[in-house]
Order: structure tokens, then C-alpha cells, then sequence
């Protein structure tokens, strides 16, 4: 099967978030499957660098919009087994940032006419185009909409993956036209219109052939008034072609066996000699104390991630007798109100803003718990990680944190430690002193229950969060519409 991968973001040239490491991840997994795989993104000026590996032009096309003829290179790599195709253009892309500017709505606008103009040009044939979150969440209204007739597109299949609900791609109807060429008696008739303006990513559950999202619980939760972000309606209409997949994690790199980034190697068997090397060194060059159990956030500092709860949880901890470690960056004024607290709490809390793979890795290496307390969080791969390294996981059940970890109870206080199922800690309300309470229970655990704790740590390494889980999954929903 030939499967074209479109998204704003992927490892290993772009990231800010959850959705890069996603693409690449499933799409190696494709290529074990022995499917042809393809990933389409912008060419950033901020695209990494892979050492020895070159990208060739091998297109000059003309994208249309509305009256503009916007020529566009397009360039090519073929990297683990992955076609990879970056579309260029300088006054869209070459920016210091991924996303945030005024006129993202146009940027991206580009660069999904730019992708269909591709798909177009290629000289085979794909069968599946995956299309992920608002970003590109019009390129199936775009082809059936203007391009239904031509050969190259009969028979084509879309997938849209809604991995954050929050953004729809809003814009004003009367930019359909100027930014995708489409008739405004699409907006009129509703198909692509929510709250009095164009979404895009209602467009993407419109016209899309089929329609996921990265985790069982956050799909009933999107069929919900409450849960929903303002999709319910749209995707109850669709709920026969929606479906919850859950995402996994890339076993290779993320692995403390092999992880090449931590100051210890380490497995199950030798889990807690391996983790207090790596937290003793950790401590060492970060001036913390590395006898008091380690609290860390590694995540984007926005509304989602539960601020209003994560805030309170850390100054309690470390006021306490632990540490905390940040790892981090979002919101000017949130990111502001971190470094104030780690300014007067130094001897006890860490944090780095930016985005930094490497020390990320250190943390999860080093720390003994994961605070992760999402107002909604549809999957998230942090807390699947931090259980891989042994470390475990405080969360609010929600969406994908409600499948992957399965909470401390009250009636586990009474089994003997071998007994003892769980691999992290968790509560329901959106609530600080519920939050503060679980944060308490697993430091309790650590300082009291060694033995609890340890079986725990140990029922974390084993569970089995790796991509391939996910991406037979996806294959099979594939050949459910190829039929």
C-alpha cells in the first residue's frame, strides 16, 4: 500500500510536540509492515539537520491560490526507509518558529494546495493520504471538492487523526475562496462551518473517509457536550467511520538499555541501582539533593497540561521534602510564573525552558515520578515514556492518561507488595486539593512502602506501549476502505 503521511510536523527534522514523534514513529513501523511510506512537511528554516543526509530538489510546481501562482520548490530524502518531501517557500516557512504567527491560517492554506499539487506530481499512485489534526484538515474537501475527475486522485482514500481537538483552523469564509480556491456554498451549506467561521478540522471530519483520534477513552469523551471542544455534533454524525486508536511510543529511542543521551544504562533487573546513578549525576549538575524523591514535568506549558492544578503540586512537594524538575515551554506568563518559583525555591526546584531531547531523556532516566494533571489530554506519550524508565506517573484520569496508567487505590493499601498491580497514581476531579492529596499519597509510597514502590516501578518497565501496537491498527482501518 502506498500511504502518504501529511502533517505540520515530524521527527526528525520538526517538533514542538506529541505529533512529530507520532508521524515518524508510525511511519517506521509502516516500513516494517512493508508498506510504502511518505511523509509530507514544510520545509522550516528551523528543520534539524540529519548528518550525511542530503535533500535534493526534485519539483519547481505552481501552487494557485485565488489569483496568485506561487511557485514552489519541493525537495526530497529517502531516510529509514521513509520518502520524505518538503515544500518550500520561503515567505511562509523561513521563520524562527513552527506556528504562533498572524497569518498561519494562510501559511498552512499554501501548504496544503502545495501537497495536493505534489500528490499530483508524483509518479505513482497513493492509496491512503493520513492527514493529522486542523493544519491540513481541507486537503480532502480540496480533492473531491476540484479534483474528483482526475485519474490520479480516483480511488484515493483520506484519514484525518485529531490529535488536539482545541484548534479547529479557524478563518473567515470570505478567505475560502482566496486561500483554497473552494466555492463559499461550502460554508453556506455547513459542511465546513463551526462557530460562524471555516474550520478546518471540521472540514477534515466532513470529508475525510475516516476519522481517529489517539486513544479509546478521549473518543467517547469527543462524542460528549463536555468533553467534546465543539466536535461533538459534527462527530456523532460520523461515529460509524470514528474510532480510538491508541498511540505508542518508539521502543528504540526511547529505551534505558540503549539510550545513548543518559548518564546510566539500565533494565528491569537493575532498574534501581541504574535510576539512582542517573539521579545522583542528574542532582549533581542541577545542585539538588539526590537523597529526596524527584518530581519532574516534561510537557508544553499551556492551559491543557492542568496549570492550575501542576502549579500548586510542585510548590507543595517542594516545600515537603522533594524535588521537582521542569522541563518545558508554552505560554509566556506560565512559563514566567515557573521561573519565579523555581527563583525562590532553588535548592529544590530545576527548570529549563525550551525544548531539549537530551535532557529530557536525563530526566526521565533520573526522576521517580512524572506529574502529568492535563485538564484534557487526548493521549499524551510523556507519561508512556517516564513508565518505560521507571518512572511513575501522577496523572488525572483522562483520555489517553485513563488508559495507559492504572492508578493506586485505596484497597491497595492493604495488599502485601507482590500483590500490587498498579504502575502509577491518579485521581478524577479537576481539582487542587485532589491533585495535592495524590501527589502526597505517591511520595508517601516512595518514602514508606519501598517495597509497594519498587513493585510498581517494575509493573511500569513491563508494560508494552511500543508503535506497533497502533500501526497494525491503523493498517487495518486503511484496508477497511480500500475494499
Amino acid at each position: 500500500m502506498n500511504i502518504l503521511m501529511a502533517s505540520s510536523e515530524s521527527l526528525p527534522f520538526s517538533k514542538t510536540g506529541g505529533l512529530a514523534d507520532v508521524i515518524f514513529s508510525l511511519s517506521k513501523e509502516y516500513v516494517k509492515l512493508h508498506h510504502n511510506v511518505s511523509i509530507v512537511l514544510p520545509k522550516y528554516k528551523t528543520n534539524k539537520v540529519i548528518k550525511g543526509l542530503k535533500l535534493t530538489k526534485i519539483f519547481q510546481l505552481d501552487v494557485k491560490m485565488n489569483w496568485r501562482t506561487i511557485p514552489t520548490a519541493v525537495y526530497h530524502c529517502y531516510y529509514l526507509g521513509i520518502d520524505f518531501y518538503f515544500i518550500e517557500n520561503q515567505k511562509y516557512f523561513e521563520r524562527d518558529s513552527l506556528y504562533g504567527f498572524y497569518d498561519d491560517g494562510e501559511r498552512f492554506a499554501y501548504f496544503t494546495n502545495a501537497t495536493v499539487k505534489l500528490i499530483s506530481s508524483l509518479p505513482y499512485k497513493i492509496d491512503v493520504v493520513h492527514i493529522h489534526d486542523h493544519q491540513v484538515g481541507l486537503l480532502p474537501c480540496v480533492v473531491k471538492t476540484l479534483h474528483s475527475e482526475e485519474e490520479i486522485f480516483n480511488d484515493m482514500k483520506f484519514v484525518l487523526t485529531i490529535h488536539n481537538p482545541e484548534f479547529k483552523g479557524y478563518f473567515s469564509k470570505d478567505s475560502l475562496f482566496d486561500l483554497y480556491n473552494l466555492p463559499i456554498s461550502l460554508f453556506d451549506e455547513g459542511k465546513i462551518r463551526l462557530d460562524g467561521q471555516v474550520s478546518t478540522l471540521k472540514a477534515g471530519i466532513v470529508f475525510a473517509d475516516k476519522i481517529t483520534t489517539v486513544s479509546p477513552t478521549h473518543a467517547k469523551e469527543l462524542l460528549t457536550y463536555e468533553g467534546s471542544k465543539g466536535l461533538n455534533f459534527d462527530l456523532n454524525l460520523r461515529k460509524n467511520d470514528f474510532v480510538g486508536i491508541l498511540n505508542g511510543m518508539d521502543n528504540d529511542f526511547f529505551n534505558p538499555k540503549k539510550d545513548e543521551y543518559i548518564f546510566k544504562n539500565y533494565g528491569i533487573k537493575d532498574v534501581f541501582n541504574g535510576k539512582k546513578e542517573n539521579k545522583i549525576e542528574f542532582c549533581k549538575k542541577y545542585n539538588l539533593d539526590p537523597t529526596l524523591p524527584l518530581f519532574v514535568v516534561v510537557s508544553r506549558l499551556s492551559s491543557q497540561k492542568g496549570i492550575d492544578l501542576l502549579y500548586p503540586m510542585i510548590e507543595f512537594l517542594s516545600y515537603t521534602g522533594s524535588n521537582v524538575a521542569i522541563v518545558g515551554s508554552g505560554e509566556k506568563s506560565i512559563e514566567d510564573r515557573f521561573l519565579e518559583l523555581s527563583r525562590v525555591n532553588s535548592k529544590h526546584i530545576f527548570i529549563y525552558i525550551g525544548y531539549n531531547e537530551e535532557l529530557a531523556h536525563k530526566v526521565y532516566a533520573s526522576s521517580d515520578f512524572l506529574l502529568m494533571p492535563s485538564s484534557f489530554e487526548p493521549c499524551g506519550l510523556s507519561q508512556m515514556i517516564a513508565q518505560k524508565y521507571g518512572s511513575l506517573p501522577v496523572v488525572r484520569r483522562t483520555g489517553g492518561l485513563a488508559d495507559t496508567v492504572d492508578c493506586f487505590e485505596t484497597s491497595d493499601e492493604e495488599k502485601k507488595a507482590k500483590d500490587i498491580t498498579k504502575n502509577g497514581f491518579g485521581f478524577s476531579s479537576y481539582s487542587i486539593s485532589e491533585a495535592i492529596v495524590t501527589a502526597a499519597k505517591a511520595m508517601n509510597i516512595y518514602s514508606g512502602k519501598k517495597e509497594v514502590y519498587k513493585k510498581m516501578v517494575k509493573n511500569a518497565m513491563k508494560l508494552n506501549h511500543t508503535r506497533d501496537n497502533s500501526a497494525k491498527k491503523y493498517i487495518a482501518l486503511y484496508e477497511s476502505i480500500q475494499k
